[in-house]
């Protein structure tokens, strides 16, 4: 009986992993624990019941994605709103720390959670909710009449949490916003067809694999030589297409400037991304510069004259190994673990519009690409596509990792927002100001075609390898804990640091149909 007990408790103890902290930007958070990884009873009654127990504990606490839902910010009171954002998102951080500390208070009381960690976050968020009100207002802005309807943050039983967040593990890409590799965009309100691959909706896993604890797992992955192809046709071209490209070389951030802040959407904030970034171009780029010192700024590109920040979140190969960052902020504290890849090949280039010339883009004009929290948000605005070398114009994922064949290379590619509504160099929620062309490749809505930034990022990956429904060695993009590192979360940012003069020779470049850098 007494190597039974210890049979037990070595079982149990290969299930302990480390819960992490998690943070989401705007204030909205979907927070994972394995709660299994607390019984340290002394007999087998005792790891039973608490096993039990933990079966009703809160393993999820969603909040409300606050930030996207800012839509009319008035420009004055952005900073200060964006400061409160980050408020929410530390109160989330601090409720997460409380669940993963009191394991043994929840299994003895079924209200501990509600009362101890969701009353009391729900208190602090109403306070900031007043406070993000007042700032608003103050500056002569209306509020949004419900804010406070996404006060409520709710938990989820171990039992029931969906180690997907609703996302369809499948090959096919979903609400993409645009087709990446080809310069065009696509209809983001339509999805291509789904494939799975072959793959298990659940991989035999229960989304903690990975070695940090919160992904990525089994089904998160495809063979890419098993899902059919589904890259849809591009837009047709007409006389009054805008043909030309404008190529700019700027690394692959081989010096390694990285930082996990995001001056765009938490500026002033350290450590506001809690991921960490690959910086190439500007390389001034952190929470507190502003425009003076983009402007000011060394760049990386060969054409000195574009001194935009191009940055995405690191690729990291979760095969034991760690990085420089293993206890810090955004990395190994936050659940970004594993060695950090650099890319063998960045490739930089703007592209034209099928139906018309383009504008030349403001200076200082800030856009995002997809969305680092489509877990907890879903795949409204997904704009990630995952391939491989040899399959690009066939395949692209969305929703999974590819794994590519001996001699193939992973790929990552990127296409932008291509219209622009003709002022506003950012907006409230980062996204209102720039939009996709539709099916056809047209701007509607009075928006303005621009040159389309579209970027391609290979990387040399040792292929994961599935067994038994477990991933070995897998890869996964840097992202927040509680989004699972889902291939969907990929996104990519940049700020137009070139001078009016510059802007106008890369437009008038892909107006005239020449080929420049």
């Amino acid at each position: 009986m007494g190597r039974n007990t210890r049979k037990r408790r070595s079982s149990m103890a290969t299930k302990a992993i480390a819960a992490s902290a998690a943070l989401a930007l705007g204030g909205g958070g979907l927070i994972w624990a394995n709660f299994y990884a607390s019984a340290h009873e002394s007999n087998n009654k005792g790891w039973n019941q608490t096993k039990s127990a933990a079966a009703s504990q809160a393993a999820t606490i969603s909040c409300p994605d606050v930030g996207q839902k800012l839509t009319n910010v008035p420009a004055q009171a952005r900073n200060d709103v964006s400061g409160e954002l980050s408020n929410l998102d530390r109160q989330i951080t601090e409720a997460y720390q409380r669940l993963a500390t009191t394991r043994d208070a929840q299994a003895r009381d079924a209200s501990f959670v509600q009362n101890s960690i969701l009353q009391p976050l729900q208190d602090r968020r109403k306070n900031i909710f007043d406070r993000i009100r007042l700032e608003i207002t103050r500056v002569g802005g209306t509020a949004p009449a419900d804010l406070d309807t996404l006060i409520n943050c709710t938990a989820t039983p171990a039992s029931q949490t969906n180690a997907g967040g609703g996302q369809a593990n499948n090959g096919g890409q979903a609400n993409n916003g645009g087709q990446a590799n080809n310069g065009q965009t696509a209809n983001p309100g339509q999805s291509a067809p789904a494939n799975n691959g072959g793959q298990a909706n659940n991989g035999g896993q229960t989304g903690n694999g990975g070695q940090a604890g919160n992904g990525p797992n089994a089904a998160d992955f495809v063979d890419i030589t098993k899902v059919q192809p589904n890259v849809p046709a591009k837009p047709r071209r007409t006389g009054q297409a805008s043909n030309g490209t404008f190529t700019t070389r700027c690394g692959v951030n081989a010096n390694g400037n990285h930082n996990t802040d995001n001056v765009i959407v938490a500026p002033g904030v350290t450590n506001g991304a809690h991921h960490l970034h690959d910086y190439v171009g500007n390389q001034s780029n952190d929470a507190f510069a502003n425009n003076d010192k983009f402007a000011a700024a060394e760049t990386t590109c060969q054409n000195q004259q574009d001194k935009s920040s191009y940055y995405w979140p690191v690729i990291r190969l979760q095969n034991g190994t760690q990085d420089f960052d293993q206890n810090k902020d955004g990395g190994g504290k936050e659940g970004n673990v594993g060695k950090i890849l650099v890319a063998r090949q960045a490739q930089i280039k703007f592209v034209g519009s099928p139906t018309s010339k383009v504008t030349a883009m403001p200076e200082f004009l800030r856009i995002i690409t997809g969305d680092a929290k489509t877990t907890t948000n879903g795949l409204a605005n997904a704009n990630a596509h995952w391939s491989c070398t040899g399959f690009e114009n066939k395949v692209q994922l969305t929703t999974q990792y590819p794994i590519c064949p001996r001699g193939s290379s992973v790929v990552r590619t990127f296409a932008f927002q291509s219209c622009w509504d003709g002022q506003n160099i950012d907006s409230a929620n980062h996204r209102t100001h720039v939009a996709f062309a539709d099916a056809n490749g047209n701007c509607a809505n009075g928006f303005k075609a621009i040159p389309q930034l579209t970027m391609r990022l290979v990387y040399d990956v040792p292929a994961p390898v599935i067994q038994n429904g477990q991933v070995k060695n897998p890869y996964a993009v840097d992202g927040f804990p509680e989004q699972l590192h889902k291939a969907a979360t990929d996104h990519d940012d940049f700020i137009n640091v070139m001078s009016a003069a510059q802007n106008a020779k890369v437009a008038n470049c892909i107006n005239r149909g020449q080929r420049c850098q």
